[in-house]
């Protein structure tokens, strides 16, 4: 299996701007609420199969392979025609509403620190996380629902001739709060910090092991690793920095000296307002930062202004006002965020997913801007800042 030479050519534009140098024009991609598919579809006039990513012909995907800690088919608690119930291999109970764009999470096994204590793992080497299908909380509930998710290997072949392909994995607290509920995160945190550190270091451990095992498995098809770690909201940090710091952050990068030591870049995903650590995920080596939300504070220009070329920066580009913005206000947006793309360091993407309130022909039109004006040398028009650079 062979990479077409288009795809070489997102590889090499994908690579130039995790290294901060301009390749032919800025990279675009992102992530996709299945509601925002089924109606960009019908407002293009175009069939119910089509692919977004290949009628774009976008310049990168994510595949993400079994993390469940427990490798267990879904436990169906109740099931039909508005909605399911099930247990999953997180111990998690989840309810999906079909007409809802997001899971509720409902119970979870784990719900005492004994219990916590006592946690086992699966072997995050199981070959059935990569070579075999099934059922996994993380591809198989969140604004769709699927079971029989088709092994990671193989999801990883239908898509590696024709785009940039990254792997997946979470940090500790992506993983914690699965397991115990966010608010005992939160409590436990307070009341039982070591207790909550013994389990952090032992959620390194696995997921170390998932980002070493699925690297083996895709036999040099990965291009780059996205790490996915939720620690803050719009206003702030979820919890300490200092604790972040002293417990979180030695897994993180245990798992970017990894990836690195297999020329894998990485982009590490952490929704909300981090600006408290921001400087911390410069220090141990993040390629760029993802998603940047624009609601949370965030804006793409002034990250570059303060941090220069220090890091890389994915994402920023504001849902809300592709959902209601004019035109003028979308052209004025794109072209403005675009200055930060200036000598490399820029993917442009939303500044999280693209959610199901956004009209088709928005997206359409924010595709087209990208790609007319994010040609090296960069035409911004009046939107151009000189002191961006």
């Amino acid at each position: 299996m062979h990479q077409t030479e288009n795809c070489l050519l997102k590889l090499d534009r994908m690579n130039k701007a995790l290294r901060h140098q301009e390749p032919d024009r800025v990279p675009v991609s992102d992530f996709f609420w299945g509601g925002f598919l089924q109606r960009w579809r019908e407002e293009l006039g175009l069939s119910a199969g089509t692919d977004i990513y290949r009628y774009y012909d976008l310049d990168w995907q994510v595949v993400s392979p079994n993390m469940d800690p427990h490798i267990r088919p879904f436990e169906i608690l109740n099931d039909d025609a508005t909605e399911v119930t099930v247990r999953t291999g997180f111990g998690a109970t989840i309810r999906k509403k079909f007409d809802q764009a997001m899971p509720a999470f409902l119970a979870f096994e784990t719900s005492t620190i004994e219990e916590m204590a006592s946690f086992q793992f699966d072997d995050a080497f199981d070959e059935r996380r990569y070579l075999r299908q099934g059922d996994d909380q993380i591809n198989g509930v969140g604004d769709g629902f699927a079971r029989d998710i088709a092994p990671f290997v193989d999801r990883i072949a239908a898509i590696y001739e024709d785009f940039p392909v990254f792997g997946s994995v979470c940090e500790a607290h992506e993983m914690l709060w699965r397991i115990i509920g966010s608010e005992n995160v939160m409590l436990w945190m307070g009341l039982y910090p070591d207790a909550i550190a013994r389990f952090v270091e032992r959620l390194h451990e696995f997921n170390l092991g998932l980002l070493r095992a699925q690297i083996q498995a895709a036999q040099g098809r990965l291009a780059g690793i996205v790490i996915w770690g939720d620690v803050a909201y719009k206003k702030g940090m979820l919890f300490s920095p200092a604790f972040w710091r002293q417990h979180f952050k030695p897994g993180v990068k245990a798992m970017i000296d990894e990836c690195h030591s297999h020329g894998l870049p990485v982009i590490y995903h952490g929704c909300g307002n981090v600006s408290r650590i921001f400087e911390d995920f410069i220090e141990i080596g993040v390629d760029a930062y993802n998603p940047l939300e624009a609601k949370a504070g965030l804006d793409v220009v002034e990250l570059r202004r303060r941090y220069g070329h220090g890091i890389g920066f994915c994402g920023n580009m504001d849902v809300q006002l592709w959902a209601a913005g004019s035109r003028e206000a979308l052209r004025a947006a794109v072209l403005t965020k675009l200055n930060a793309a200036k000598g490399g360091g820029f993917i442009f993407q939303s500044d999280h997913s693209v959610p199901s309130n956004v009209p088709g022909e928005s997206y359409d039109y924010v595709v087209q801007l990208v790609r007319s004006h994010g040609v090296y040398p960069l035409r911004l028009d009046e939107f151009d800042l000189a002191d961006v650079y």
